[in-house]
């Protein structure tokens, strides 16, 4: 069987499906490229015309969307919530928000502080967005104000990846004092956990 292929760049939204991968302990071809690969990696586009990442290839069917892609590596393992839990909504609601709701803002910081050159960069932007971001993450914080250990299900699940992710992104850039006491708790969790550390070593392998 072939393995799937996984276009990655360190720390990026890829990271949520390297994770996953760690997590479920499946095979993958991993393919580092420079970030952002539109910037660097020409080649790529023959792959992903969006020039974006993740690019998860399985089966000549390509996918760009790090939450679905995170789906599909979950999908029959404990790390998918079935429909038939009483939690199955939840948890689609956290995979759809890891993106549009809370990633979103960290990814105009990032345009920035990190990728525009010195003359674009707008400290006020990243101001406004850090707490447009902050204001989006009280949701993690009401979620976990009941002591659960994890977001769904009584267990770790991809949405605590997705989600996960979203936060640990928040803290490399400096918006760490937005998030709550309950989610930097929960956020320790996640970063401890094998799966997350197997990754990022990965990465820099």
């Amino acid at each position: 069987m072939t393995r799937p292929i996984l276009y990655h760049c360190p720390d990026a939204r890829s990271l949520r499906c390297l994770w996953a991968v760690e997590e479920a302990e499946i095979e993958v071809d991993l393919r580092m490229l420079k970030f952002p690969p539109r910037a660097f990696e020409p080649d790529y586009r023959a792959v992903n015309p969006l020039m974006t990442i993740p690019g998860w290839v399985k089966d000549g069917r390509l996918m760009t969307e790090s939450a679905a892609i995170c789906e599909r590596i979950a999908e029959g393992t404990p790390l998918e919530v079935r429909r038939d839990e009483d939690d199955y909504w939840d948890y689609r609601n956290w995979l759809h928000r890891s993106d549009a709701t809370l990633t979103f803002p960290l990814a105009i910081m990032i345009r920035y502080t990190r990728v525009e050159p010195e003359e674009r960069r707008l400290a006020q932007a990243v101001a406004d967005y850090k707490a447009f971001f902050g204001g989006r993450a009280k949701s993690i914080e009401a979620a976990l104000a009941d002591g659960r250990e994890w977001l769904v299900a009584d267990r770790f699940t991809i949405a605590d990846i997705v989600i996960g992710y979203a936060a640990f992104l928040a803290t490399s850039l400096g918006a760490d004092d937005v998030l709550g006491e309950a989610t930097t708790a929960w956020l320790a969790r996640c970063t401890e956990r094998k799966g997350f550390q197997s990754a990022r070593r990965r990465q820099a392998a």
